[in-house]
């Protein structure tokens, strides 16, 4: 026989854990091995033996649910985590699936759908409550346009002057090679240079070669 999946449930309200924990118990192939009242009582319980899966509340005193959602995921990626919780926001379930849940379930429906979103979750999956699954395109669409709209303000940020440096720079020219071909100082293009690694916030020649490779300011591959 197998081990038992292992839960750790962490709510503020006695009442509720007690009610989500009889349910659990209902099923032979599950087993609550630990109760936190607060995020930082749960983190606690889990390094002290980690569980297979977390269910915590969103809303609990000292640290919050999303926030001890995110220190576990950090110290232990393979914990999967549900979050239960009566918000129904598009905002809460956008950062819960951010912290790195695999689960948002309403507590309305925890009676109905708990096992569902445990063994949908224990597969490989994610669930979420079904009331709130058509939000989930909502933010996949709001996730693709603020991508889109990113990559867009960086290319935006840089003047035509400043896409040509990148470009020379890329296929391996020199600042006085680039300043020959663009007729201006070896001094303006380190200047422009500056400012490009600034605008892009980066620090390395190797991370403007590959943009400019993303952006198809060259066809180089060196």
């Amino acid at each position: 026989m197998e081990n038992p999946y292992r839960i750790v449930l962490a709510d503020d309200h006695a009442m509720f854990r007690r009610g989500v924990k009889r349910i659990i118990q209902e099923n032979p192939e599950l087993e609550v091995v630990g109760e936190a009242a607060d995020g930082l009582q749960l983190l606690e319980i889990i390094k002290q033996s980690p569980p297979d899966m977390v269910i915590a509340d969103v809303s609990m005193p000292n640290l919050r649910g999303l926030e001890a959602a995110r220190e576990i995921k950090m110290a232990f990626p393979d914990i999967r985590i549900i979050i239960l919780t009566m918000h129904k926001d598009k905002e809460y379930l956008y950062h819960a699936l951010s912290a790195g849940a695999e689960g948002y379930l309403l507590k309305e429906d925890a009676d109905i759908e708990l096992f569902s979103a445990i063994n949908t979750i224990r597969q490989g999956g994610t669930y979420i409550s079904r009331l709130l699954a058509p939000q989930l395109t909502d933010i996949f669409m709001e996730r693709q346009r603020g991508q889109e709209g990113q990559a867009k303000s960086t290319s935006e940020l840089l003047t035509t002057r400043e896409r040509e440096i990148i470009k020379l720079i890329a296929e391996g020219k020199s600042s006085k090679e680039i300043g020959g071909l663009l007729f201006i100082s070896s001094r303006t293009v380190q200047h422009h240079r500056a400012n490009i690694m600034r605008k892009l916030n980066f620090k390395k020649t190797a991370d403007l070669v590959k943009f400019a490779i993303q952006k198809g300011y060259t066809s180089t591959d060196g």
